[in-house]
């Protein structure tokens, strides 16, 4: 039996010791529980007690993580090898947020020069637009940003700017994303085109959704300032200088970046443009350097002190110790309500695999489904669920300790139903008790016994508090890269490669084989149901 083996071996047997104990029972087990499941790092502190491992458990994830040997793997990805196998590319998007004088190597190449080169550029052209030295074709200042892009291009640089926009914005900044144009209609319907600059973000200038709503976006500048005039409200994020020349662009106004950086962790570079021009350079910086606090925390310390190391060991605990499929992401802070929509793409396009790295079918489960949004809502949506239904989801919380934003008095409401929350979820509420509540009440004793067993809640539901003091730059760039660290942690621990994503690319291919069918252009097999809907919908 290999040192793995006896690792996942020992792990699942402490996992079904830990189910059978109550989690609020073992605080009385363990008395320093507290102290040793919460961590503090870059401004962000986890409590990690309310989760479901016993201090036995959790000793036998770390021995678990150690027999994947997560710290070889960290140190690999940090010197840069060719970790993402299936591609033979570097994973370094710690460089995008590193201080100018690191030494991060891809290769052996060291990467430095050409970060700063791009950081300095954008840091200029953002101080150009915002100053108003670089104008619209008419003469006015940019007022507007139109940032177009899909996926990563886009649900990173989204997330950012809802998290840090200032409530009045000098120069409003707008996305698009979705092929459907309803969306491009409903985003540019009251901008105008002569204060917009377009930003379009395709590493390859090929994406299908993200050109077609580049070529609407030309097109609707053209229609109001001419085709030459709108050239110059146009900007692109891209490696590929013939692609973005031919669309009308200058390479003055396009900003590339590199193959070692993955779509979903692409927001600390150049496909973040946008956001610095609308927010300043000096606001973006902060971000890096809060991410860069995180890389310094998870590069040092130890596994048992490690933030995303814990983070990403207690969903392995949740997915494999004990068989949950699912996890709850919920911000209690407004500003942070497109994070769970961003962990889908970070976590699931990244661990979504079921063949590892070897070439062969994973042994474990991986990653589970991420849905949320935002507390206090979803307290009225799917929170029955997760109190009273079949199954038990673990969840995340992330609140902040004080708000700068809108009645003191509110903020204290929010904080006081995170805290709620997560006690109900793990204290829970027995039928006794609901029985002795309905007695003092004088219900009959017919009615009690109908209604306390559904009133009772199991509890013994485990969760995470994510605390940040502030949302700041600093703290949200600590969230993110504590995220993305706990994406890679769990996929050293499953044994896949998670900077791949082969599943995103057999529907864009197909889809590309049915649009011409659908414009009457060409005839392909397809199963008896594509082939009778492309019929359908072409007649």
């Amino acid at each position: 039996m290999s040192d793995l083996t006896a690792a996942w071996t020992a792990f699942d047997q402490a996992a079904a010791t830990a189910a059978k104990t109550r989690i609020v029972d073992m605080f009385a087990a363990e008395p320093d529980r507290l102290q040793r499941m919460t961590v503090e790092a870059a401004g962000v502190t986890l409590d990690l007690s309310k989760q479901a491992w016993t201090a036995a458990a959790l000793d036998a994830a770390l021995a678990l993580a150690k027999a994947a040997d997560v710290e070889g793997a960290r140190a690999r990805m940090l010197a840069g090898e060719a970790i993402n196998g299936s591609e033979g590319r570097a994973v370094l998007h710690v460089a995008l947020r590193a201080a100018a004088d690191a030494d991060y190597r891809s290769g052996g190449k060291p990467v430095m020069a050409e970060v700063e080169a791009v950081r300095a550029r954008m840091s200029a052209f953002a101080g150009q637009v915002r100053s108003g030295a670089v104008k619209g074709a008419t003469g006015r200042p940019f007022k507007a940003i139109l940032h177009i892009g899909i996926g990563g291009s886009d649900l990173g640089p989204r997330l950012l700017w809802d998290a840090l926009r200032p409530l009045k914005p000098d120069i409003d900044l707008r996305f698009v994303a979705n092929v459907d144009g309803a969306e491009f209609a409903l985003v540019t319907a009251d901008m105008d085109p002569a204060e917009t600059l377009v930003v379009v973000v395709s590493k390859t200038f090929t994406t299908q959704e993200t050109m077609a709503n580049a070529q609407a976006a030309r097109a609707w500048l053209a229609a109001s300032l001419g085709e030459e005039a709108a050239k110059g409200h146009l900007a692109a994020v891209s490696t590929a200088l013939d692609k973005t020349a031919a669309f009308g662009i200058v390479d003055e106004r396009v900003f590339g970046f590199w193959d070692w950086v993955g779509g979903r962790y692409s927001l600390w570079s150049s496909v973040s443009l946008s956001v610095p021009i609308a927010l300043g350079w000096e606001v973006f910086d902060r971000f890096l350097a809060g991410g860069r606090a995180m890389d310094e925390h998870f590069a040092t310390a130890p596994l048992e002190r490690n933030a995303p190391v814990l983070l990403g060991l207690a969903q392995v605990f949740n997915r494999n110790g004990l068989g949950r499929g699912a996890r709850s992401v919920v911000p209690y802070a407004h500003r942070l309500n497109r994070l769970s929509n961003f962990l889908q793409q970070l976590e699931m396009e990244s661990n979504g695999k079921s063949v590892g790295s070897d070439g062969k079918p994973v042994a474990h489960g991986t990653a589970p489904v991420v849905f949320g949004g935002e507390g206090t809502t979803v307290q009225h949506a799917y929170f029955q669920a997760m109190h009273q239904g079949t199954d038990v989801t673990p969840v995340e919380f992330i609140a902040l300790a004080r708000s700068d934003d809108g009645p003191a008095d509110m903020h204290q409401k929010l904080l006081a139903n995170v805290l709620a929350q997560a006690e109900a979820l793990m204290v829970g509420r027995s039928e006794a008790d609901v029985r002795a509540e309905l007695e003092a009440k004088g219900t009959p004793a017919a009615e009690i016994a109908t209604l306390a067993p559904q009133r009772a809640f199991a509890g013994n539901r485990p969760s995470t508090l994510i605390l940040l003091d502030r949302l700041t730059p600093e703290t949200f760039g600590a969230l993110i890269a504590l995220y993305e660290h706990k994406t890679f942690v769990e996929g050293v621990v499953w044994g896949i490669n998670s900077f791949d994503q082969w599943g995103v690319e057999l529907g864009k291919a197909m889809a590309g084989r049915i649009l011409p069918e659908l414009e009457g252009k060409a005839v392909n097999p397809h199963d008896p149901s594509t082939t009778a809907l492309i019929g359908r919908l072409k007649g």
